[in-house]
């Protein structure tokens, strides 16, 4: 099990979970942040500082966000397991259902 980061995160790209983030596997798309399946260690340190509550255990996504259990793992299908998001910076896209998202303005 790992955690997930749904669609309120979408456009926001806050970051206070990259900070709180003990191994390093958040990583920064063009518009969310993904957290990598096999690089987190399930510590639960990102979801409480996450300000939009995007950040949630993968049993408890909510529904209507489900697919970004799924999103979080292919966004990796061509990066692979790098052993840190720091190593590897902005990484300039994203997958579905992001992909299909119109632009958001988060004022």
């Amino acid at each position: 099990m790992t955690y997930v980061i749904a669609e309120p995160c979408v456009d926001v790209l806050d970051k206070a979970c990259i900070e709180e983030c003990p191994v390093d596997c958040i990583y920064e798309g063009a518009r969310q942040l993904y957290i990598h399946p096999d690089e987190c260690v399930d510590c639960g340190a990102c979801e409480p500082v996450c300000p939009v509550e995007a950040i949630y255990y993968e049993d408890d996504v909510p529904e209507q966000w489900a697919a970004y259990t799924k999103a979080n793992a292919d966004f990796f299908a061509e990066l692979g397991s790098p052993g840190g998001a720091s190593k590897v910076g902005k990484i300039d896209r994203d997958v579905e259902p992001t992909l299909s998202l119109p632009p958001r303005n988060h004022e």
